[in-house]
């Protein structure tokens, strides 16, 4: 394997699989506003959401500004405003925390001491890792800004670190990124290129460790036939501030498996993105976050089904302990009027597992067309599922284990997708971590 620094910059279409994983070990769903024994719903309300629009439905002004796939693109920073909360991309942010991301300002490297360091080790045989200009293609072919903190990166970051996983070839190891912060009050910008050529297969892990104040973009382009697997893991400290932009389009016939997990920093917000280039692709997205007191977590997502007979599937699953802690999960699908033969499901579970916390879950799926295979959506949010506990303790397991043992099979499903052994571990052991924190 190959080691470089670099300084500055559940199965797709198979809703009855997605609806095993929901309805696993963990959350007892609840409708909004029922109460939970021995949990605040006044002070931590949990909402679930859901809006779905039809072909042949009158569609008001309000509704057209919120469709998903309609929204103002530029790279010019200044055709973005500041977010604001009453914007529906916006409304369940705290904009307060992330305020220093709006603004236009370089990454603070020192001399020999950058904001954020980058090391990258690359499978054997894979081509050296490289870096693109502003304007220099494959860069910005697939990624071009929604928002604000995404214009501000790509326009800050003057190399953008470009990974390839080249055509025809197979890697039996993952590229992998360690992404280190040197300070939370150090601004840091990022863009990162990942390209699967024709025929590839890969995988390739992003860490994030430190702390930052971090915008970063991150564009996937997965060829023709390709087979790509992006893992990407905040493990930030506690007092780190990241908003990250994923855009990924995908081949013919090619397949994109995408994992997102949080389990730290201040404040971390992710807007996940893919569309489809042609027909028979796949998009499987997976995320796991759990929220601890204080941290805020929010997970958007966006599938844009724009070509024919193409898949996408969706499962996230957090959880939240501790006063204030707080999850945001918005999963948008949209289906054009091209995209007959589209197959898609997103599903969102969270579980409560003390007083005070609280989990926004918001499903929206909009069809242009009635030619389509399949298309659905769940959310939940709820505590402990009671008879679950009661099967467990009438076995003899004392219930601080019992209960240990809910949310490992609560997360089991998420974290066996993961194909990079240590990553599981790893994973499960963060998650005994936080258990032995809030059950103890």
């Amino acid at each position: 394997m190959t080691t470089t620094d670099v300084k500055g910059a559940e199965s797709a279409g198979d809703p009855s699989t997605n609806e095993a994983v929901g309805h696993a070990a963990g959350a007892a769903p609840v409708a909004a506003g029922t109460a939970l024994d021995g949990v605040d719903t006044t002070a931590a309300p949990q909402r679930e959401e859901e809006n779905l629009s039809l072909p042949g439905q009158a569609v008001s002004a309000a509704h057209a500004a919120l469709n998903r796939g309609g929204r103002k693109r530029s790279f010019e920073v200044a055709d973005h405003e500041v977010p604001r909360s009453h914007v529906e991309e916006w409304r369940f942010t705290p904009l307060r925390r992330f305020s220093a991301l709006f603004e236009d300002v370089a990454t603070d490297d020192r001399e020999g001491d950058p904001a954020v360091d980058y090391q990258v080790t690359l499978p054997e045989g894979a081509p050296e890792a490289s870096t693109l200009a502003l304007g220099q293609a494959p860069r910005g072919t697939v990624l071009v800004p929604e928002d604000l903190p995404t214009a501000i990166a790509s326009a800050r970051t003057a190399q953008a670190l470009h990974l390839v996983a080249a055509k025809n070839a197979s890697y039996d190891e993952p590229f992998r990124v360690e992404i280190a912060g040197r300070g939370a009050d150090r601004r840091a910008n990022a863009h990162l290129v990942l390209e699967a050529e024709e025929s590839s297969s890969a995988t390739v892990v992003l860490n994030h460790t430190g702390a930052a104040q971090y915008t970063q973009n991150v564009e996937i382009l997965v060829g023709d036939n390709a087979q790509l697997t992006v893992i990407t893991l905040h493990d930030w400290d506690d007092d780190a501030v990241h908003i990250a932009t994923h855009h990924a389009r995908v081949g013919r016939d090619a397949r994109l498996k995408h994992v997102a997990v949080t389990l730290g920093g201040s404040a971390v917000r992710l807007n996940a993105i893919g569309e489809y280039a042609a027909p028979g692709g796949e998009i499987e997205k997976l995320g796991l976050y759990f929220s601890d007191e204080g941290q805020f977590f929010e997970n958007r997502l966006f599938v844009d089904h724009s070509a024919p007979h193409c898949t996408s599937n969706v499962a996230y699953k957090g959880a939240l302990q501790g006063k204030s802690a707080r999850s945001v999960w918005v999963g948008d699908v949209l289906i054009r009027k091209e995209a007959e033969g589209t197959n898609t499901y997103e599903l969102n579970r969270n579980l409560v597992l003390t007083e005070g916390a609280r989990a926004d879950s918001v499903p929206n799926l909009e069809i242009e067309t009635g030619e389509i295979e399949g298309a659905g959506h769940a959310a939940a949010t709820g505590r402990f599922d009671d008879e679950q506990l009661f099967y467990l303790r009438a076995r003899g397991i004392p219930e601080a284990e019992a209960r240990r043992l809910v949310v490992r099979g609560f997360f089991a499903e998420i974290i066996q997708q993961i194909d990079v052994p240590e990553l599981q571990e790893r994973l499960s052991a963060s998650i005994e971590d936080e258990l032995a924190r809030s059950m103890n």
